[in-house]
């Protein structure tokens, strides 16, 4: 499509729905949301930018394969259930470990349930982006 409106409101709503992903991606354990949700609004701004400026041009921002990304992301989901079976518990338990823990304090805590959702994040943008970049190029 050689709409200029297109271009150059897509360089601005891609960035918006990147940046509000990653919040719901981040958000998702406490309230609605999460990996899922956060890589289908990703991907939403990559399929958008890949309609206003073609796939060649949406595959450059994207840097990576999304094949690439996706095997990634299964790859840490998978690792993020192996962690506390591990340590003795069950597949996918949720393990945490807070960071800079001082006495009488509990730190930053960093759990594996969150790399298990930017694992989800990773394996859905890919594989979103996988189908629709190779329909689009068929178009």
């Amino acid at each position: 499509m050689n709409s200029i409106i297109l271009r150059v409101a897509t360089r601005y709503l891609a960035a918006i729905l990147l940046i509000f992903s990653l919040y719901m991606l981040l958000r998702g354990h406490n309230e609605p949301g999460g990996g899922f949700i956060g890589g289908l609004i990703g991907a939403t701004g990559f399929v958008l930018h890949a309609i206003a400026c073609g796939t060649k041009e949406a595959r450059a921002a994207l840097r990576l394969q999304p094949q690439t990304i996706a095997l990634s992301g299964l790859g840490l989901a998978l690792l993020a259930g192996m962690v506390p079976a591990l340590m003795g518990d069950a597949f996918l338990t949720g393990q945490w470990l807070f960071l800079g823990a001082a006495e009488g304090e509990k730190g930053l805590p960093i759990s594996t349930v969150l790399f298990f959702d930017i694992g989800v994040y990773l394996v859905v943008l890919g594989a979103i982006l996988t189908l629709v970049f190779a329909m689009e190029e068929e178009i």
